[in-house]
């Protein structure tokens, strides 16, 4: 706790038979944050997180019995649940005796407080309520039976998996051990276990002087409420407005606990959170207290907290309270995927070099009613980035999704093309890719609640051709620069997808440049490179529906269109969330991935005959290349067969 922030004010109430020590801070005026603890934590285990809400908020919180300063009853059966929700609807009395709480809890404290939450006339008492893994356990039981009364493979792999997380219960209902394990090393080796298993840094008074007495007495928790409730569950709805904050890295409680939630929570969000069980108070407190500060200012009316989140106007869609960063949105792929976005539930921030562009894209999403901002942005200049991703955070919040989709085209051979033609290319085409990832990318890993990037790549990444030098060379960084980037991000619960478009039909080749053309050859140029694209006809939107399905389903490389498959596809990305080291990618036969015909790009297109014509030029090896791509030659049976051979030499995307 900083010196800035005030003292908590400590005051004793008196629950159902036991004396319970409540602290307080912030002013009584405001909203009433009542904070609740599990097992085998104190009210220190919230110290960051009422630190961060104190300033605007009335925080309260207690030792729930048999911990810390409260009252510790010797028998099992004072610790059923029924008696510790009455506690703590006399610590909500006792502090907020006129206005309903805010009901914020973690872990056992989170299945209490449930308890409380489904109770007839809760909504009296309770505003609102943001749980933290521990699910009602009234719940759980139902989801149990669901699952057996309907043993599909899917049902029982959940089973299995709650089983795999659960093993300490079985534990903690054996007579002695647990007891005698918390007395005679755990407790002392405590802070230990959570650095190791969850990064947690040991502080002053947490792990608690008491926690050895803590932890025995609140085994009483599990023996007194676990079987009767998980054999014998009651019908628990509730009409509380539950936010519902999901760990993502929680050793003990699923995700897949929470699927059936909707039944008895009319009024449910949802939210997943970057960390472990504990971690996600001791280390990453202040954004669950943005969460709950976001949750209260909303169920009062009140304004939100500074930088706003997006998406709070009750939109639906499987987007809908996500915002959506597209770069390059004034045209071809990028308007395609707002407007996708936008359609599915997302706000978004748009910019574009084009500001009057980006503004039509932003009044089309209004119109499917999406809040939508567009800036005018070069994504070649890093700083006008920064500042760009600074402004949307302020003004929107930190974005869930990020396309970097911006970029141009060129072609030309590599001696053809200048060092001014280079240089233009990759500082739009990478660099662009580049600022946005590390702008955006250090807003949503310090928020710590997950997110996605795109980045537009293409066919050309791995398709190579003479004529592409540049432009390829640029989508062939942005595809290692996406793996790399995986790697990562995924410890962070970001993901990353690269998205290889081949012939798309968009303004780009209205723009393209060609090497050693004057003004009037490079508008023919463009003439017909833009009618071969025209009769291709393959739209942007679709290459946006593959971007919101790469995005919903975390897909790291996305080929679209014909031209990336016939050509063999990308290399593909090592399990586990991309390439963690150094060197090129492996294949089956070891070393570097072989070079592909057909390579694509815009101003691609046109044919060069010969053995060795177009991408093959120099690397054609009889039995392995055609004069019209690769040869795949696969074993059937007795037979060998000859498939997938590549596209024209020079076709690609957009």
């Amino acid at each position: 706790m900083s010196a800035a922030t005030p003292a908590p004010r400590r005051r004793e109430v008196t629950g159902r038979g036991v004396r319970l020590a409540v602290w307080e801070q912030g002013a009584e005026d405001r909203p009433t944050v009542l904070l609740v603890h599990g097992y085998p934590d104190t009210h220190r285990v919230w110290d960051d997180v009422a630190a961060a809400l104190a300033a605007d908020h009335h925080v309260v919180r207690y030792d729930v019995r048999g911990a810390g300063a409260s009252g510790r009853p010797a028998r099992r059966r004072d610790y059923r649940l029924e008696l510790l929700a009455d506690d703590l609807f006399a610590v909500a009395d006792a502090v907020s005796p006129g206005r309903p709480v805010h009901l914020v809890a973690h872990d056992w404290g989170s299945i209490q407080s449930w308890e409380a939450v489904t109770r007839p006339d809760a909504r009296r008492r309770i505003a609102s309520y943001t749980s933290l893994s521990g699910p009602c356990l009234d719940h759980v039981g139902h989801w149990i039976r669901r699952r057996m009364a309907n043993p599909t493979p899917r049902h029982i792999g959940q089973l299995l998996n709650q089983l795999g997380h659960s093993w300490y219960i079985g534990a903690f209902h054996l007579p002695v051990v647990a007891p005698a394990a918390w007395r005679h090393g755990l407790a002392g080796r405590w802070d230990t276990v959570l650095r190791v298993a969850e990064g947690v840094t040991p502080r002053p008074e947490h792990p608690q002087p008491t926690l050895a007495d803590d932890a025995v007495h609140g085994i009483s928790l599990y023996r007194a409420n676990m079987l009767p409730r998980l054999l014998r569950p009651r019908h628990r709805p509730t009409d509380v407005p539950v936010q519902l904050v999901g760990l993502r890295r929680d050793h003990y409680v699923g995700a897949a606990l929470a699927e059936d939630l909707g039944r008895w929570v009319p009024d449910l969000r949802q939210h997943t959170l970057d960390a472990g069980h504990w971690s996600a108070l001791l280390e990453k407190g202040p954004v669950v207290a943005r969460l709950v500060g976001e949750f209260v200012a909303e169920r009062e009316g009140r304004p939100l907290p500074a930088g706003p989140p997006a998406g709070q106007d009750g939109r639906r869609g499987p987007f809908a309270g996500k915002l959506a960063v597209v770069t390059g949105a004034g045209g071809g792929i990028g308007r395609a995927t707002a407007l996708a976005f936008a359609e599915q539930g997302a706000d978004l921030a748009l910019c574009d070099l084009d500001l009057a562009a980006a503004e039509r894209t932003a009044e089309l999403a209004g119109l499917l009613g999406a809040t939508a901002h567009a800036w005018r942005v070069d994504v070649s200049d890093g700083p006008a980035v920064d500042a760009f991703a600074a402004e949307v955070a302020a003004r929107q919040g930190v974005p869930d999704i990020v396309v970097n989709n911006a970029g141009i085209g060129h072609s030309g051979t590599f001696l053809e093309t200048t060092e001014k033609e280079w240089q233009r290319v990759l500082d739009v085409n990478l660099w662009g890719v580049i600022h946005g990832c590390r702008a955006f990318g250090a807003l949503m890993t310090e928020r710590g609640r997950g997110g996605h990037i795109v980045n537009l790549a293409s066919a050309a990444a791995y398709l190579p051709s003479k004529v592409l030098a540049a432009y390829a060379t640029s989508k062939a960084a942005v595809l290692m620069l996406s793996d790399c980037l995986r790697a990562e991000m995924a410890g962070h619960g970001i993901g990353v997808s690269a998205i290889c478009p081949g012939v798309v039909r968009t303004g780009i080749t209205a723009t393209t440049t060609f090497s050693g053309l004057d003004a009037a050859q490079q508008a023919a140029r463009q003439k017909r490179v833009s009618k071969m694209y025209a009769r291709r006809n393959y739209p942007p939107e679709k290459v946006a529906d593959q971007i919101l399905r790469a995005v919903a389903g975390r897909r790291a490389v996305v080929p679209v269109t014909f031209e990336p498959g016939a050509g063999g596809g990308p290399p593909r990305p090592a399990r586990g969330g991309g390439r963690a080291g150094p060197g090129p990618p492996r294949r089956r036969g070891g070393g570097p991935p072989r070079p592909r015909g057909g390579g694509g790009g815009p101003g691609a297109g046109f044919r060069r005959r010969g053995p060795c014509s177009g991408a093959r030029a120099g690397v054609r090896r009889p039995g392995r290349w055609s004069a019209r791509g690769p040869v795949v030659r696969r074993r059937t049976g007795r037979r060998a067969r000859t498939r997938g051979r590549g596209p024209r030499a020079g076709t690609g995307p957009s």
